[in-house]
This record gives structure tokens, C-alpha cells and sequence, in this order.
């Protein structure tokens, strides 16, 4: 048994000399001098220093007794007290007794030791990657970076094109449209690196050497037009054919005294930042190593316009600047944001999963894989609580961000939140005490990997698709809705909100969502307008907007509301900058983004104060500003505004505008690798339709069609017995037992077995209208005493139209208007009359 559970990791010492377990978890839990081994703090590989280790062995020699009454014990009771065995899972007190809980679960995930590498992120196969390590510092300008202020003089450069130019720069294998997402691997496609850059002709050669083929990058073709002119096209998000609007390229063999000219050419926003003073990024790896200076704004003559080239489709605008290299021979890079990778990421969760103390709040768990097999990372932050109730009592708060992968900016003011949460503030220490905080950094790992702007390898935008049933689609979303929904379970989660980038308007703010709930009318902007006031430079209230439109209903933030979340919200922060206070018309530093971070624990603080002062406080002037945009609403339309306490039955969502900027409705719908499967299962019914065979008939519809044979059996055998009788020259002038009329009749039924005349049952079944006057009733005394003394009468409508042709019988399927009994009866201007045998029904058993 010793050597079995040596062998599996329970067992370690020898027989002689084993460890206290109650000795060595006392020793674990007040000794400060542990280091990490395993991965993101697992207790179990907390080992002390070599000084320490000793202290923590028993003595040499332990008794005889104690091995007696050790060996006494049963197995159960052995495993679980015994003073020779160290538990993995159960947790000991000071005094030996095991407490009834069990140790927090083992990391889910094969995470990287903290001497280890991380996790190598995971390609489509179809991409190729090249081996270098990008990395970047974080610099602060020292200055503030204005807008671009245009001058109207900016050139409007004509698309030269491939024809006239040079390709020194082209991806050859890049998914769009039509294909879909098969398989990843590390390092994305096999074989040799293609060199796609020109090879220069010499040192005078002065062309430049493009390169995006490593993580987040962005770029698909680029071409020479002129000695310092380029024109680029940037790469659609994979197994798309739209969404192009983050760009990420590195650029080589740099001249310093010459002014270079880029175009990108195939934008789809018809509106954008860049025509009101938004600058590209620009990082300059020599100035990065001598003089710390990371990403910067640079650009001049900046332009944003309609492309001219007109193929029929939807048209293209071009961005156009140009730019001054600050060295000779260096290597840059321009973006449209300040990049955060995937292995940016990583290595931050290492540092945090490597801290013994944020270690110890702060616990990394794998939410799902993504599609390409990359980790989705699940943070739960918040202090140990010191009874269950305390700790049940606690409230939860979810954060998100990286949903759109282009959007990066969401990834920084998510690092900024993490550096105060984590930190050792007394306000950051107080909020992990009251609140559980459920963090998942990067929704869309793959996205931010390839270079995306919006979409998943899917091809969808996973901000549409929350509602999703596809779990193995649309991993992510579905994993993080399920989450939120246990945790709504457990505890009442305050707030939610996910980190987004905006394209189209300056600063930063909340969409949220109306309250139907009067109890709480306006509160879902109390959280946005204390935001407002503790970061006035940054946050505009004025753009937040809460109106819920039906576009929108798969989004995250409708979908966390329609949950339960009454304070559930979007953020959106811009790429360029601010236009409020003292930061007006100066572009956000990452050091901008990641203050904001701050302030949403410091609202949160505000927004929870026992003391309900400034949130009232804010409801009130919420109010006041609200019946002021009524009243300018209603000004707009020349009413009257005397509301006299009726205002606020106002809907909200009459007075707001729809949320602008994104046009990711675009990319709802399947995803890309069921589209096909989907068109398969449509063809197959359509098939299958064709193919059908004719469903069984009821005890019903059969009994219709016995009665329907019999009745046109008996009918042909009446005719020929009025043939016998003489009666041809009048069935000559009224022919036929199925003509077509258009005129419609009743007939009576007694007893629900209808009597019919010859004019009635012509007009049913011939078509044919008689005179009544030249009709007369043959019927069976017998039948008619009997019927009339069981039921009362009631009318039957007749079809308008019948076939006229005598030789084709009615189909199978439809519902016969024949009554059960008829009678042919003719009058004559003989006294004499024939009288017919009743017709008798028959069913089947």
C-alpha cells in the first residue's frame, strides 16, 4: 500500500520518518516564506525554502505506539485522519480534525510553470506566421498629442492599382468568403516561410520591406506607385469578405529626409475618426531602445474619402497620410490603436498567477477553448470570506472585454481595472470584501490572434449571437452566458459590462438599457452619470444612450438585461480622443485608458455607498436633465411643455436616438460552416417533400370515400333504370351527372341523413339549377317518419364549382360534399311514380 501510494503522489517519506499533516498545513498557512513552483499558485506545489524544510519532518524515530494505533484504524477512517498522510484535497485545522470542506479545485487548465513558456497561441492552418517575437513597450508621450487640425489642402491621391504599380507585399493564402474554419495549429501553417517582400537590389535600393504575418496583424497586399507612394489594401476578417478597419503592419529599410506617402484603399465606413483630427499610431523600434519612446501619433495631410473606383459593389473609402521617418535602416510599425495581443495577455496573468498574494484572491480558471483550441480565461477576484453566510451575501459584478477583437482598446481599460482590483489599496481591498468579481479578458481570442476587426473564426460577430444555442460555434459566448446564468442563481449580480472600441465618436460612454420597471425608473443611469462626474475628462453622459432596439437584441448587454441585470452595459471608448475639460481635442494614451479602469471601481464605491446621498443626489438631477431634453423635444415640434406632472409616463425610448456606429447586424446568421450544411438540409426536405407518400388515411376520410363510391354506384344504376323506363328525351335536355355551375345551393337535413330532391342533388353534383316547379320529391315514407321524429333540421352549403367531366372521379384527398342519403326523384305529367330503394350507409367497422 506505502509503495502504491508512492507511486500516485500520496505518499512520500518513509515508513519511519513521515510528515505531520496537522504540522505541515499550520506551517503552510502562517509561514510567509513559500514560494511558487506549480502553475498559478495550486497550494499543493507551495514548497517551503530548504531552511524551512526541515522543521517540517517528524523526528527520526517515531513510536511504536504511534505506529500500533495508526496500523489499527480502518482504510476509511486511515485516508482521511491518519497522521501519517497528507491529504490532496481535504483540508486539515491546527489540531489534525478535517474540515468539512474541500480545497479550491485544481487549475483547469495546462498552464506554463513560472519558469515555463506560456501557451503558444493557435493558427488556422491556412495562415502562415513568421517566427520573430514582436513586442513593444509601454511609453508615455510626454506631451499631449493634438488632433490633426485639416487644412482643406490635403491631397486626394488617384488609385494607381496593381496595373501600374509594383506588388512588393501580398498574402497568397488568406480565407474568405465561401471557406470556413477546419482546424489550428501551433504556428499556424506548415512548410518553409515564404519571403514575400521584394529583395532589395542594394543598399541604395529604397524600398520598403512590409511584413504582418505575426500576431494581430494586419495587412493583405501592398503596392509600390511611386519612389516614397504605396497604396495598401488591408485583409477582410477571415472567411468573410467585409470588416476592414484595423490595420497592424511593420514596415523596414526606412530613409529618414524622405516624406512617404500610404493610401489604404479598401475601407467600408462611409464615416470615420480620421475626418475629424484622428491620427495614426506609428512605433519606432530604434527610439523604443535608446530614448523610451513607444506609440505615438504621427501623420500629416490626412484624408479620409470616398474611393472612386466604382466595380458595382459596395463602394470602398481611402485613408491617406503621410509621414516622416525619424532614423535611417529602422524598423516601425503603424496601427490603428495601440495593439494588446493574446500573449500580451498571458503574460500578464503569469505575473498576477505568480504573485503570492494576488495568488491568493485572485483565481485563474479556463472559461472554454475557443474554436482554434486557444484558452478562454475566466478570472474570479474577491477576498476569503470568514463564514458562508458572508460569503453568500456578497454581490457579483461581470466584466468583459475583446468580444471584437480590432477593438483593443477594451483591453486597456480592462488592464486597468485588473492593476487596481488586484492592488493593495484600501478601496481596492474593500470592494473585493463586499463584491465577487467574474472577469473574462478576452472574449475572442482567435479574432484578436488573426488580425480580425470584428468576427470569430466562425465568421460572425459574436456580439449578435448571446442568444446562441451553437455551443460548439460560438464557444465563448455561450460558455460566458452560461456562467452569468449559475451565478444569477447564486447571487444577485449588480452590474454587468463589456469593454468595446468605437469607430465614429470621440470619448468615452455607455449604452444601456430602459427599465420597464417604474420601481426603478431611471436607475440604470444613476452607474453612467456618477462615472461622468468622477471622470469629467474622459466620460461623456451626454453620448450614452438606453434605448433597446430590436437589432441589438442578441448583443450582450440586452441579453444580460432580459436575464435579470437591471445595470447591464456596453462601454464603449473611442480610438481617438476627448473632447471634454482639460484633455479637449488630444488623442487617449494607453495611460488615459487604463485611468478608467480606476474610476469604474471608484464609481462602483460611489454607487454602493451605504449612505444613499449622492445616489439620490444623482437621481435627481437625472430628472431634471431628463424633463429638460423633453421639453426641448417637444419645443422642436411647437407644443406645449406643461407637462403638470405627467412627464415622466413618457416612454424613454421615444426620446432617444438609435445607438450609431456599428454595422455588425451584418455578420448575424449562421456561421460560415454551416451555411453549407444548411442549404444541404434545405434541398433534402425540398426532396424529401417531393417524395412524400400519401399519409394513411382516418376512419373519417374512409368512410367519406365508401360513401362516395356507393353513392356514384347507385346514381349510374338509377340513370340506367330511368333509360329503361323511358326517360332518355328528358335526361337528353337535363344531362349528365357532373356538369360545373357557378351558383351555389342548401339543402335541408333531417337527422343528420339529408333528403334530397333531383333539382338539389343536379346542383350539387351536376352543377345543373332547375326550376323547383319542374322537380318533384320521391320519398320513402318509411325513412321520412323515422328521421323526422329523431332530430331537428339544419342547412348544408354547397361548393360553387364541380368538374364537368362525367368520366373523371373526384381525388382521393378531397373531402366529399356528398349528403349520406339521395334520392332521384322526377316529376311527370303522369300520375304514376317510380319509387327508388333508400340509400344505405355503410361504414367500416
Amino acid at each position: 500500500m506505502y509503495h502504491h501510494l508512492q507511486y500516485y503522489g500520496y505518499f512520500k517519506a518513509q515508513r519511519d520518518s513521515l510528515p505531520n499533516s496537522a504540522m505541515h498545513q499550520h506551517v503552510w498557512k502562517n509561514n510567509p516564506r513559500f514560494v511558487l513552483s506549480g502553475s498559478f499558485g495550486e497550494r499543493d506545489d507551495l514548497i517551503p525554502d530548504p531552511l524551512q524544510k526541515k522543521k517540517l519532518q517528524w523526528p527520526a524515530c517515531v513510536s511504536s505506539a504511534v505506529h500500533r494505533a495508526t496500523e489499527a484504524v480502518s482504510r476509511d477512517s486511515f485516508m482521511l485522519s491518519s497522521l501519517l498522510l497528507k491529504s490532496r484535497q481535504l483540508l486539515h485545522d491546527e489540531f489534525g480534525k478535517v474540515n468539512p470542506r474541500l480545497r479550491e479545485p485544481r487549475d483547469l487548465f495546462a498552464f506554463c510553470s513560472g519558469s515555463g513558456l506560456l501557451q503558444a497561441p493557435r493558427w488556422p492552418i491556412e495562415c502562415e506566421v513568421i517566427k520573430e517575437n514582436i513586442h513593444h513597450i509601454e511609453g508615455v508621450p510626454p506631451q499631449p498629442e493634438y488632433f490633426y487640425q485639416p487644412t482643406g489642402n490635403e491631397k486626394v491621391p488617384e488609385i494607381v492599382g496593381e496595373e501600374k504599380g509594383t506588388v512588393v507585399y501580398q498574402l497568397d493564402s488568406v480565407p474568405t468568403k465561401g471557406s470556413y474554419f477546419t482546424s489550428s495549429r501551433v504556428g499556424g501553417k506548415r512548410g518553409i516561410i515564404k519571403e514575400l517582400a521584394v529583395t532589395l537590389q542594394g543598399p541604395e535600393d529604397n524600398t520598403l520591406l512590409f511584413e504582418s504575418r505575426f500576431e494581430s496583424g494586419n495587412l493583405q497586399k501592398a503596392v509600390r506607385v511611386d519612389t516614397y507612394e504605396y497604396e495598401l489594401t488591408l485583409r477582410t476578417d477571415l472567411y468573410t469578405n467585409k470588416h476592414t478597419q484595423w490595420f497592424y503592419f511593420r514596415v523596414q529599410n526606412t530613409r529618414k529626409d524622405a516624406t512617404y506617402r500610404f493610401t489604404i484603399i479598401n475601407l467600408l465606413k462611409p464615416k470615420s475618426l480620421y475626418t475629424i483630427g484622428m491620427k495614426p499610431l506609428m512605433y519606432s523600434q530604434l527610439d523604443a531602445s535608446t530614448h523610451n519612446i513607444g506609440w505615438r501619433r504621427e501623420g500629416n495631410e490626412i484624408k479620409y474619402y470616398k474611393n472612386n473606383t466604382d466595380d458595382g459593389q459596395k463602394p470602398f473609402y481611402c485613408l491617406t497620410w503621410t509621414i516622416q521617418f525619424p532614423h535611417d535602416q529602422d524598423t516601425c510599425f503603424f496601427a490603428h490603436f495601440y495593439p494588446y495581443t493574446y500573449t500580451d495577455l498571458q503574460c500578464y496573468l503569469l505575473l498576477v498567477a505568480n504573485n503570492p498574494v494576488q495568488s491568493q484572491f485572485c483565481k485563474l480558471r479556463t472559461l472554454c477553448r475557443s474554436l482554434a483550441g486557444n484558452t478562454v480565461y475566466l478570472l474570479t477576484i474577491t477576498n476569503p470570506s470568514r463564514t458562508p453566510q458572508e460569503a453568500a451575501a456578497k454581490k457579483a459584478v461581470v466584466l468583459s472585454a475583446r468580444v471584437h477583437p480590432g477593438e483593443s482598446n477594451g483591453s486597456w481599460i480592462m488592464k486597468g481595472f485588473l492593476d487596481f482590483i488586484l492592488s493593495n489599496s484600501p478601496d481596492a481591498e474593500l470592494l473585493r470584501d463586499i463584491f465577487v468579481f467574474k472577469v473574462v479578458p478576452m472574449l475572442n481570442p482567435d479574432g484578436v490572434i488573426v488580425g480580425n476587426y470584428r468576427c470569430s473564426l466562425a465568421g460572425r460577430d459574436l456580439n449578435r449571437h448571446y442568444r446562441t444555442i451553437l455551443k460548439e460555434s460560438f464557444p465563448c459566448i455561450w460558455y460566458t452566458r452560461n456562467m452569468i446564468k449559475r451565478l444569477l442563481e447564486e447571487r444577485e449580480v449588480l452590474l454587468y459590462c463589456d469593454f468595446h472600441g468605437h469607430s465614429r465618436k470621440n470619448n468615452i460612454f455607455l449604452y444601456g438599457c430602459n427599465s420597464n420597471d417604474r420601481k426603478y425608473w431611471l436607475h440604470e443611469r444613476v452607474f453612467p452619470f456618477m462615472l461622468s462626474k468622477n471622470a469629467p475628462d474622459k466620460f461623456s453622459f451626454h453620448s450614452c444612450n438606453f434605448k433597446v432596439q430590436k437589432c441589438k437584441e442578441g448583443t450582450g448587454r440586452v441579453v444580460m438585461w432580459r436575464m435579470g441585470i437591471l445595470n447591464s452595459y456596453t462601454m464603449e471608448s473611442t480610438f481617438g480622443g476627448s473632447t471634454l475639460g482639460n484633455k479637449r481635442d488630444t488623442h487617449f494614451t494607453t495611460e488615459d485608458l487604463k485611468s478608467l479602469g480606476y474610476h469604474v471601481c471608484d464609481t462602483l464605491l460611489d454607487f454602493c455607498d451605504p449612505d444613499r446621498t449622492k445616489f439620490m443626489q444623482c437621481l435627481e438631477e437625472l430628472k431634471e436633465l431628463l424633463q429638460q431634453e423633453i421639453s426641448k423635444k417637444i419645443n422642436d415640434f411647437g407644443q406645449d411643455t406643461d407637462f403638470e406632472g405627467r412627464w415622466n409616463d413618457i416612454s424613454l425610448s421615444d426620446i432617444e436616438s438609435s445607438t450609431s456606429g456599428s454595422d455588425s447586424s451584418l455578420s448575424d446568421g449562421l456561421p460560415v460552416h454551416l451555411l453549407n450544411i444548411a442549404d444541404e438540409l434545405n434541398h433534402k426536405k425540398k426532396m424529401y417533400k417531393k417524395k412524400k407518400m400519401k399519409p394513411l388515411q382516418t376512419r373519417k376520410q374512409r368512410n367519406e370515400q365508401y360513401q362516395k363510391n356507393n353513392l356514384i354506384r347507385v346514381l349510374k344504376s338509377t340513370e340506367d333504370a330511368l333509360k329503361r323506363e323511358g326517360f332518355a328525351s328528358m335526361l337528353q335536355k337535363q344531362p349528365t351527372l357532373f356538369k360545373n355551375s357557378e351558383n351555389t345551393s342548401s339543402s335541408t337535413v333531417r337527422n343528420g341523413r339529408p333528403r334530397t330532391n333531383e333539382s338539389q342533388l343536379n346542383e350539387r353534383d351536376k352543377g345543373i339549377s332547375l326550376d323547383p316547379s319542374k322537380a318533384t320529391t320521391l320519398i320513402v315514407t318509411k325513412n321520412k317518419g323515422r328521421m323526422q321524429r329523431e332530430k331537428p333540421a339544419f342547412t348544408v352549403s354547397c361548393p360553387t364549382k364541380r368538374s364537368t367531366n362525367t368520366s373523371q372521379k373526384p381525388t382521393p384527398d378531397a373531402k366529399p360534399d356528398w349528403p349520406r342519403n339521395r334520392f332521384l326523384a322526377t316529376r311527370r305529367e303522369r300520375t304514376t311514380m317510380t319509387l327508388y330503394p333508400s340509400l344505405h350507409i355503410y361504414t367500416y367497422p
